[in-house]
């Protein structure tokens, strides 16, 4: 830090920055924002377009292909050099596409994540985005915000902050807005500072940002925080098969390379064969691909209102069988209204308005906009409108002069209360407002707790929220404001009853996760009765289903919990902690968990959750820190929106392994197989080299825009660990593969039988056609070609038209003729070999039938 802000007064700070609790205006922020610059972290930088380009020749099979065709050079075949290389290029080209795209889309998805601040701008709030703050600016802090720059805290309220990332003190650091005479004194010692990236734990509060950007003490150490480009399970699964692949297919072309030797073919052309076979079937492009995929499907779930922060998420929303959800404004439209109100008739002084009414009135976080219109969280806005319907909006703001808070012990979901207190006169009136136990916990009177907690569950039953409210007046404020020595000895006034109806359609949704093996499971504050009641109308609650309360759950043991989670549908009253308790035993069972939550406490369950999921419109900063998925409309419907598309994802992801696998086994089978069965070798390096740009090129890529299968949220959910070669896959590429090279060697067999000197075209033809037809025919496991429409994938048709035609080309233009070393076909030849290879596409077909009746068997 360049200056010592801890040690100047409040007045100080403010004249040193030429500001005051107003705020800045907007065009002295814009001023200061070109000043100061954005209030970001300098990140690694890309790496430039070029570097990816250069990076594709990096690959130990492309440098002996580059070597080996200058060597062809040398020896006077100039066309086989000139041609290898350009197809070379032209791989080198597809690769930097696939990757420079892939790192375009990941720089878009964080681009999306940005957080906000609330700052005063001309005396009135605004939210903005956190790179916008500036040298000056007033900034608010409550619980669940990551601070967004270096403050100086000018109006605390029971302030937590959790500053274990750059203090390393693992406790939460207690703050204070009293000025730090100290001249010297360690970060975690400057108690009226609020330090950027830290977590605010608990209370609020309100300071003055004095240093943005890389001059934060974040900034400062910002080299540490450099992270390197993740990768994800399924591309470290992907790259160690490719890497053991490598191994096998590399002995095969040894193999190739000896046994044609002692056949004494020509050894430069054996190597040329062998090293262009290692290329082409190796397949370095899947990580790529699969990276492509994920991003494209990240960039889609956007678009619905679901932003994944990291990528291997999208991979981890395909085997997800449990959803634990909070309730309102997930599966509610988080539009609370009071519905009732009771008044409990108790001694009191005299208040210009009832004890109940009061209440209502001042014990609240709501805000006014510059409309004058409330904005806050939903219940206390429900509450807050209530007063002013029964109010005049000036009577209302009144009621805060005449009665100033003068402190407040902030909500949180342990305590499940809220506590303000405020001047009334010599004494001090404390209002306490929270959930219906929590309240009677703190009461005096029998006859009112027994009162409170009847009419709390006659009001449950109806499917209401019980909001309860008990006060006291005292002469003397405690010298520590805690819920210890505040939260007691209360007098229960009342309380009101709200509801939040549920979403629009959110019955057929949850309806859809039981049709796809899903179990939704709902988490609330609520009482049991009233979460109950919900559950019912929504359709979670199933027949055999429970519903547990937080003291029942915390009475059991791991083991007993474990045995009983399976049949739970509905938890109220639950904390945080044993939110991660029921993850921990759902897990244990086997089963994926996605879970919601919005506050700081939710964190830890985000993180232990296979899916975390956070809200992003009502979500504190932690929490969406903590998450894999950020919700922007806070919605349920979202989640399994998320979920069908990462099972459609990995299902694409599934379909381009398939065919490229089948596609690279068939060229191995073909080259293998032909010397042992007595023929020539039936394919020139080239001819492999041009096989591998163009059926494993364009027309892969094309799959990871497939559509989803009709039955993809009809079926249970996939293991996340299960092999890509299960469930038929890796029998598919082997009997396919085999398949493939067989229809090739018997049109070798067929043409040299009958002496044709087109033999080889006609080989190199059936190859190429039989995998445009096997990539038309794998498009879907189960539905036939003819069922999914042609046009229903637009781009993969396109891809196999074009390459089609770039394979007549190849046949018929006389000068590539010459590069290819084809011969043009005639009609009769070319009937044949797209009749040969249109067995393949039908014999997948066939395969997709013998599946149907085996599961109507």
């Amino acid at each position: 830090m360049n200056k010592q802000y801890f040690n100047l007064s409040e007045d100080d700070v403010f004249n040193a920055f030429k500001s005051s609790r107003k705020g800045l205006s907007p065009i002295e922020a814009s001023n200061r924002l070109t000043k100061y610059g954005l209030n970001e972290l300098v990140t690694k930088k890309n790496k430039p377009a070029w570097v990816y380009f250069f990076d594709q020749f990096k690959d130990f099979m492309i440098i002996i292909l580059l070597v080996a065709a200058v060597l062809s050079g040398i020896m006077g075949d100039m066309v086989d050099t000139i041609v290898i290389l350009i197809i070379v290029l032209l791989n080198a080209l597809l690769g930097f596409s696939q990757e420079y795209k892939a790192e375009k889309s990941m720089a878009a998805l964080k681009k999306m994540s940005l957080t906000t601040a609330r700052v005063n701008r001309d005396e009135m709030p605004a939210i903005i985005p956190s790179q916008e703050l500036v040298p000056g600016d007033i900034v608010y802090l409550e619980a669940g915000n990551i601070v967004p720059a270096d403050i100086r805290l000018i109006e605390v309220h029971t302030l937590s902050i959790d500053e274990s990332s750059l203090t390393g003190e693992s406790t939460a650091a207690h703050k204070k807005a009293d000025t730090i005479n100290e001249v010297e004194i360690s970060l975690g010692d400057r108690h009226n500072m609020a330090f950027k990236g830290t977590l605010v734990t608990a209370g609020r509060a309100t300071g003055l940002v004095v240093v943005t950007g890389m001059s934060t003490e974040l900034g400062q150490i910002a080299g540490l925080l450099q992270e390197d480009k993740a990768t994800t399970p399924l591309q470290k699964r992907m790259e160690y098969f490719g890497k053991k692949l490598s191994y096998i297919i590399l002995f095969i072309c040894f193999v190739l390379f000896i046994s044609g030797l002692i056949r004494g073919e020509d050894p430069f052309t054996l190597l040329l064969l062998s090293i262009s076979l290692a290329v082409a079937a190796i397949p370095e492009a899947l990580p790529a691909l699969i990276t492509i995929a994920l991003s494209k499907g990240a960039a889609r779930l956007a678009k619905k209102k679901a932003l994944i922060r990291k990528l291997p998420a999208v991979e981890t929303l395909g085997s997800v069988s449990f959803i634990c959800s909070d309730k309102t404004g997930t599966l509610t439209q988080n539009k609370m209204e009071v519905i009732e109100t009771f008044e409990n008739t108790v001694l009191s002084p005299s208040f210009s308005n009832t004890p109940l009414l009061l209440s209502m009135a001042l014990n609240h976080d709501i805000q006014f906009n510059q409309s004058g219109e409330p904005f806050g969280e939903s219940t206390e806005l429900a509450i807050v409108n209530q007063c002013i319907d029964q109010l005049t909006i000036a009577e209302f703001h009144t009621l805060y002069s005449q009665y100033p808070r003068v402190s407040e012990i902030p909500f949180d979901s342990d305590r499940k209360c809220m506590t303000t207190i405020h001047s009334f006169g010599d004494q001090f009136l404390v209002i306490t407002k929270g959930a219906t136990e929590t309240i009677q916990a703190s009461l005096t009177d029998a006859e009112s707790k027994h009162q409170l907690l009847a009419l709390s569950n006659k009001w449950a039953i109806k499917g209401m929220r019980v909001i309860a409210y008990g006060f006291k007046l005292i002469n003397t404020l405690p010298q520590e404001i805690t819920s210890e020595t505040v939260e007691k000895d209360l007098v229960w006034i009342g309380q009101v009853g709200l509801m939040d109806p549920p979403r629009v359609n959110v019955v057929n949704v949850i309806q859809e996760c039981i049709e796809a093996g899903i179990k939704p499971v709902m988490i609330t504050g609520d009482h049991p009765e009233t979460a109950k009641a919900i559950a019912m109308q929504i359709g979670i609650m199933q027949a055999g289903d429970k519903v547990m309360i937080g003291t029942a759950l915390a009475q059991l043991n791991d083991e007993q919990f474990k045995m009983e989670v399976l049949n739970i549908a509905v938890y109220a009253r639950v904390s945080p902690n044993q939110k991660l308790r029921i993850i921990k035993a759902l897990q244990s069972n086997g089963h994926f968990v996605a879970m919601t939550g919005d506050g700081v406490n939710d964190a830890p369950s985000l993180k232990a959750a296979n899916i975390g999921v956070a809200m992003g419109i009502t979500g504190t900063d932690v929490s969406k820190e903590a998450a894999d998925l950020i919700l922007l409309d806070d919605s349920f419907g979202t989640i399994v929106n998320a979920i069908k598309e990462g099972r459609r994802i990995v299902d694409n992801i599934r379909k381009f392994i398939k065919y490229i696998m089948t596609c690279n086994g068939a060229e191995i089978w073909t080259i293998f197989l032909a010397p042992i069965l007595g023929m020539p070798i039936p394919l020139l390096p080239i001819h492999i080299l041009w096989i591998n740009l163009v059926t494993d090129g364009l027309p892969a890529l094309a799959l990871a825009n497939e559509k989803g299968e009709l039955d993809i949220m009809k079926r249970p959910p996939r293991n996340a660990s299960e092999s890509f070669f299960a469930d038929g896959v890796g029998l598919h590429i082997i009997w396919v593969g085999l398949l493939m090279a067989g229809v090739t060697l018997t049109t070798q067999a067929y043409a040299l039988h009958n002496a044709s000197a087109h033999w080889q075209t006609m080989v190199f033809t059936v190859l190429s056609f039989a995998q445009l037809g096997h990539v038309l025919a794998v498009r879907s496991d189960k539905t036939y070609l003819f069922q999914q429409g042609f046009f229903s994938n637009t781009l993969l048709l396109l891809s196999v038209l074009f390459t089609f035609c770039l394979q007549l080309g190849v046949i018929y233009i006389p000068f590539l003729n010459e590069i290819f070393k084809t011969q043009p076909l005639s009609l009769q030849e070319l009937g044949f070999c797209i009749l040969m290879s249109m067995i393949v596409f039908h014999a997948v077909e066939l395969e997709k039938l013998i599946k149907r009746l085996k599961n109507v068997r």
